[in-house]
């Protein structure tokens, strides 16, 4: 049965899924539990006790949200899991967020409509430039 938590997952669950949609893990385990422990907002899901997707937000609280790590498993996908994920975040936004304050993510490679339908707009554009990323210790 599946179920949506506001929690963080563990660090071994959080690599787990990483590493089952192609993304990097974390060796330093207590680098990710910081990271995980000092998220604003978790969203997990659940089929019984497995972990099959998550979202979480990072930021200042206040005026700068990012959302990081909406992930769902692939056999999970097209049963609007990570609809009802990004829903949640956008409801703790909502309910958290200040006036003008800044809200961003960056979208998978092809996921962009995804995150259009929540009202997120692409760089650049006729008023934004480029969104830009560095990956530590400075890779290219």
């Amino acid at each position: 049965m599946i179920s949506y938590h506001q929690q963080a997952p563990t660090v071994a669950e959080y690599n787990h899924l990483r590493d089952h949609v192609g993304w990097s893990t974390y060796v330093d385990a207590d680098a990710a539990a910081y990271g995980l422990e000092h998220s604003l907002f978790h969203v997990t899901v659940r089929d019984g006790d497995e972990l099959i997707g998550m979202g979480r937000v990072i930021g200042d609280g206040a005026i700068t949200f990012y959302i990081q790590d909406v992930i769902v498993r692939e056999d999970y996908r097209g049963q609007g899991i990570g609809k009802a994920i990004m829903e949640r975040i956008m409801i703790y936004i909502a309910r958290t967020a200040t006036e003008c304050a800044v809200v961003g993510l960056f979208a998978a490679k092809g996921k962009e409509a995804f995150y259009e339908r929540f009202d997120f707009i692409g760089r650049p554009n006729e008023a934004l430039g480029k969104g830009m990323i560095q990956f530590w210790p400075g890779e290219k």
